[in-house]
């Protein structure tokens, strides 16, 4: 058989070199360097390479970084906002023209419908807020919920189409030293991409007199302004948190919400949204079993406890019982639930199946509608913050900000009261309490009268005073 020429090429170099290593001490370092070479260089296995072709040994240049941005870049968004600020500290000063400020963030789509979450503090005061797509694509957008305890808030656009969401893993089982990605607007620029590990976890973190967060994720991933409400993702392209903070004057240090907080935080927020709560009489659980090495962990959702003679009651759920879809959505978490009951009204139909041991069964139950559960009585107004309150056509509102949906215009002031001494006036229209909107004296009445209103203190709240969007506190309540 002949012999290939390039095998015989091989071997003539090979023999050479042995015999120039075995002729002098003095070429042993430059021997260490050529032994190393022969076998990709002049070994039996080199390909006839043409201009262009890369070299086989080299890592491929489509790596798992590369692929997993291609995989969720269209579930990031670029956060474009404007917000007017006051020159001094006090919120109703007029002796000064205001400033318009632009600002810069980052959101991800967590359902096809355009909602969409992000931080708090990016969308903070903003007076106009517009979405960039990865694709050039921009739209208008709304604050449909804020929590800004947790640094949270939720967005709404309205695409002509379902919108691509972002792969949910989880933060149960992450490691220090875990690869992680970060996709963010940083300073700016768009779908700007880093890497790096994750260096601690369970951080808790101050950064201001006003500011300080729970249990966040550390990373070395660099993160800079404009990444905030980012997603960080591990190997699996999967979100497992939300990036959040960097310290000044740090390198190499940056902090992200966990993820399994952010879907708590936003299934409250998305059941916020409904203008009538919904009552299934269901009381649900997340677990998540992770899978280590092996895929990615598993998520469902667990009835803990049934509420006596509520729907759930009578349709015959049992606790145990895993819920696995609603309608038609599957559901592996909590959020997924509220999603599926946005659009739903009280009075209709609920069709689902849970999984009771090995058994899916399917199951049907009528959706109670509510109002808020307290009292309405306009003397509760009047008694804790001195103010009569009446609603106001919403025209006028969204001539000062597109988001606003409505507002109570406050038609009397009792001078000794605590919306005296906050700085109110007759004729300011109130349009939010600490992180609800105020459109009806019962949502007022609802945050008065709320279990928790102690640690809402001191009360933030909105106004519009001369075409302007303005904020203060209530310092203690009568």
């Amino acid at each position: 058989m002949p012999t290939h020429p390039q095998s015989e090429l091989a071997q003539r170099a090979t023999g050479w070199l042995r015999r120039w290593l075995a002729g002098t001490p003095r070429r042993l370092t430059l021997c260490g360097l050529l032994w190393v070479l022969p076998p990709v260089v002049i070994g039996t296995s080199l390909p006839n390479l043409q201009a262009g072709d890369s070299f086989p040994f080299f890592p491929v240049r489509k790596s798992p970084v590369v692929q997993i941005y291609d995989r969720v870049k269209d579930a990031v968004v670029n956060i474009q906002s404007e917000r007017t600020v006051q020159p001094t500290d006090d919120p109703f000063t007029l002796t000064q023209a205001p400033q318009r400020v632009n600002g810069m963030g980052t959101g991800i789509i967590i359902d096809p419908r355009g909602y969409i979450v992000t931080n708090h503090h990016v969308v903070d005061d903003v007076t106009l807020l517009r979405i960039r797509m990865a694709d050039g694509t921009t739209y208008p957008s709304r604050v449909i919920a804020r929590d800004a305890e947790n640094d949270l808030a939720l967005i709404k656009i309205d695409a002509p189409k379902p919108l691509p969401t972002m792969p949910i893993g989880t933060s149960s089982d992450l490691m220090r030293g875990e690869p992680v990605i970060a996709i963010g607007n940083a300073f700016g620029y768009e779908h700007t991409v880093s890497s790096g590990i994750i260096s601690a976890l369970k951080r808790d973190v101050t950064l201001n007199k006003e500011v300080s967060y729970k249990s966040l994720i550390q990373t070395d991933a660099a993160i800079n302004p404009g990444n905030s409400g980012g997603p960080l993702l591990n190997v699996r392209g999967e979100l497992i948190g939300v990036n959040v903070a960097i310290r000044a004057g740090a390198h190499g240090i940056a902090f992200a919400i966990p993820v399994d907080s952010m879907l708590k935080i936003s299934a409250e927020m998305l059941a916020r949204t409904r203008r009538t709560p919904l009552i299934h009489g269901m009381v649900t659980r997340d677990v998540v079993v992770p899978d280590g090495e092996q895929g990615p962990a598993k998520r469902h959702v667990v009835i803990d406890a049934v509420e006596p003679d509520s729907p759930a009651a009578k349709a015959g759920i049992q606790p145990g019982d895993i819920l696995s879809r609603v309608y038609e959505q599957p559901i592996t978490t909590t959020m997924d639930l509220e999603r599926a009951l946005l659009d739903r009204m009280g009075g209709e139909k609920m069709t689902f199946s849970v999984q009771r041991g090995q058994v899916q069964k399917p199951m049907e139950l009528v959706l109670l509608g509510t109002t808020q559960p307290v009292a309405t009585n306009p003397d509760i107004i009047w008694r804790k913050l001195g103010v009569r309150l009446q609603t106001v056509q919403p025209d006028g509102i969204t001539k000062v900000n597109t988001q606003l949906r409505g507002g109570l215009s406050v038609v009397d002031v009792n001078p000794n009261s605590t919306a005296a001494r906050a700085g109110f006036q007759r004729g300011d229209v109130l349009i939010g309490l600490h992180q609800w909107e105020t459109l009806s004296p019962d949502n007022v009445t609802y945050v008065l009268t709320h279990p928790d209103l102690s640690t809402f203190t001191p009360l933030r709240f909105f106004i519009i005073r001369g075409g302007q969007v303005r904020r203060g506190w209530f310092q203690q309540l009568d």
